[in-house]
């Protein structure tokens, strides 16, 4: 029998009148990964808190390796042996430090380690683990010159560093390309093998089939499944987690308005391939490929954040470049960036002024701004997007990771725009929210173009009247999401489809 290596029984949590925990009881076996789904709002970063020594329970118990466990704080929580990886990268990396500091930042605080900085000792031991992890970086480099991918591997290397009990992993994966997720899950597997117990929270299907030996599904503050054994039953946790059954999404292509977008031999890169693209009112299109493929440099030079090496590009008919966002929202193109925490979140604002921000000068009069239809505003997105909120006063950052995305789809889509670009939109939410969002998406979509670049294939189905795949910053195939054949586009998506493959844009509207 498997020995348990953290157990949690009748764990309550509250914040004022809001119980988030009520009696929850959680196995954790030793040489276990065990997967943790839940909805936004079921607690989910709560019981993290509790077990990383963030939040002290209110009552109950939990037990590690046998003995009482109840931290004051992270570093008792990392002493013990509980080492925790989490969703937002500001909370496992500091931009201002090289990669070694970074690697080593933990030991250097413990009593005893020496006044001075051992430099040359230091990045000998910060080489060391990044050799374990796979990473091949600068030890010396600044971690603000990194970009997300190579932030969140840090954090994760920095994790292991600690010889952990029990890792935490929230969505660890965000971030990571199909090769270093790869790497990941081998690491993984390598601690559970030495008897690490691993709590990992993904809504990610391609994660879970490959790292879960068990599935732990979670709602309203309770364990509402349990599933393991040889043959997992997946579609069983979703429904867990959801109190209901999990439908398909049924996708309904609609007619195609108005041209909105011309795309004609766009070069992102001097070396990549000229692509075409068109887009029309009423369309729902999302662009998929593998990290670096180019999703993000074609949202960025539609948004005015970067120029194209060549090609030209037309809006409503007429020459579209935008030197800066501003001028890209002035003519009727919103983005909501990837990152939320870094590029899009306002930690010091509540949600009616993060919902309002870009557009203060709609609700203003002789400088002053109009609060109440602020705030009716915010109310009415809170409301059509299901947002979990106490008010729309509520500060932002009193909100789930899921709940947060939500109010920044619903800052682009509270005005009315000609081309709306949603870079990772369901990027850390759940089942649940995703469906909220994607259904916002559609339905709002008769008087614009939508592009929606995702990393993900089943987000792409669930939301896209068409599929572009992007290879090398370059488009290589498209498909009209009806019968589609995945194994097709996850060909292209690989980058092993021939160029153009798929349907060409013309014939399938034809």
């Amino acid at each position: 029998m498997t020995e348990t290596l953290c157990e949690l029984v009748g764990v309550e949590k509250s914040f004022g009148d809001n119980r988030v925990l009520k009696g929850l009881n959680l196995s954790l076996p030793a040489g276990a990964v065990t997967v943790l789904m839940g909805a936004n709002g079921a607690g989910k970063s709560t019981l993290v808190k509790i077990l990383s020594g963030v939040h002290a329970l209110d009552s109950g118990s939990v037990t590690l390796v046998g003995n009482p466990f109840r931290p004051s704080n992270p570093a008792e929580a990392i002493r013990a042996g509980v080492v925790t990886v989490h969703q937002n990268i500001n909370d496992g990396v500091i931009p201002d430090l090289d990669v070694a500091s970074n690697l080593l930042i933990d030991r250097m605080a413990e009593p005893g380690y020496g006044f001075l900085l051992k430099r040359r000792q230091n990045n000998a031991e910060a080489e060391r683990i990044a050799s374990q992890m796979g990473l091949a970086l600068n030890v010396r480099q600044p971690v603000s010159e990194l970009g997300i991918a190579d932030r969140q591997l840090i954090a994760i290397a920095r994790a292991m560093a600690h010889n952990p009990k029990l890792l935490i992993l929230d969505e660890p994966t965000s971030s990571l390309s199909a090769s270093e997720a790869e790497r990941l899950f081998g690491l993984v597997e390598r601690l559970s093998a030495k008897g690490v117990a691993v709590l990992y929270i993904s809504h990610r299907m391609s994660d879970i089939r490959r790292i879960a030996d068990r599935i732990v599904s979670m709602r309203d503050g309770e364990i509402s499944g349990v599933f393991e054994g040889e043959h997992l039953d997946y579609e069983g946790a979703v429904n867990a987690m959801l109190g209901h059954q999990m439908t398909d999404a049924d996708i309904r292509i609609g007619a195609r308005g108005k041209q909105v977008l011309d795309i004609s031999g766009l070069k992102l890169l001097p070396q990549s391939r000229p692509f075409d693209l068109k887009l029309a009112e009423n369309e729902v299109v999302a662009v998929t490929g593998l990290l670096g493929s180019g999703k993000t440099a074609l949202a960025q030079c539609l948004f005015g954040l970067s120029r194209a090496e060549a090609g030209t590009m037309h809006l409503d008919g007429t020459p579209y470049t935008p030197s800066s966002p501003k001028a890209a929202i002035a003519c009727g193109v919103f983005m909501s960036p990837k990152d939320r925490a870094n590029n899009a979140v306002i930690a010091d604002f509540n949600l009616t002024r993060n919902v309002t921000l870009p557009f203060l000068s709609r609700y203003s009069r002789l400088s002053f701004v109009k609060r109440s239809k602020e705030r009716d505003t915010a109310n009415t997105m809170i409301r059509d997007l299901s947002v979990v909120c106490q008010s729309e006063a509520d500060g932002i950052n009193t909100l789930s990771g899921g709940n947060q995305q939500k109010i920044m789809l619903a800052r682009w889509l509270a005005e009315e725009c000609r081309l709306l670009l949603l870079d990772e939109p369901f990027q850390g939410v759940d089942i649940r929210a995703r469906r909220d969002i994607g259904r916002k998406i559609r339905e709002t979509a008769a008087k614009r173009a939508t592009l929606v670049f995702v990393s993900e294939l089943d987000e792409a189905l669930e939301v896209a009247d068409r599929i572009v795949v992007m290879t090398e910053h370059s488009i290589t195939a498209e498909f009209i999401n009806q019968n589609v054949d995945l194994n097709e586009i996850l060909t292209a998506v690989t980058g092993s489809a021939p160029e153009q493959a798929g349907q060409p844009e013309e014939a399938a509207f034809a």
